[in-house]
């Protein structure tokens, strides 16, 4: 895949991947391959960077699809809105029992079902745009 460092955030994520190395780096690197293969429209974004935390490598497209995240064990994504999208394959494995949100954790060597995974991140954008076509109701005043 070309570089996608055309902004900052997609430089920060190009640094990271390389920073990380080993199979967290390959395997990220390879997620978000898919990511953008399966939603081209998908921006790059680095929210909430503070002194204490570096940031969270963020997918959007009318808001968030999904965050990116690595831990010594696992490479995380975080699906925004994962509680509302089917997951007939079964890849949320992690954050089960919110209300909003729904994760899959990779772990090293795992296999990634593309497929499916694409079908998930695929949903996740047309339920942001479901979202965002939906008029506000008025309220009352």
């Amino acid at each position: 895949m070309e570089s996608a460092s055309a902004s900052p955030a997609s430089a920060s994520i190009d640094q990271k991947i390389k920073e990380l190395g080993g199979w967290r780096g390959e395997t990220f690197a390879r997620v978000r391959k898919i990511i953008h293969d399966a939603a081209p429209e998908i921006v790059e974004e680095w929210k909430w960077a503070k002194a204490t935390s570096p940031g969270v490598p963020v997918f959007s497209h009318n808001g968030i699809v999904c965050t990116a995240e690595t831990y010594k064990s696992v490479v995380k994504l975080t699906f925004a809105k994962g509680a509302a999208l089917d997951d007939p394959s079964g890849l949320f494995n992690s954050s089960l029992d919110g209300n909003v949100r729904r994760a899959i954790d990779i772990h090293e060597g795992e296999k990634i079902d593309v497929a499916a995974l694409k079908n998930l991140i695929r949903a996740a954008v047309a339920l942001n745009l479901e979202g965002k076509s939906k008029p506000k109701p008025k309220s009352k005043s």
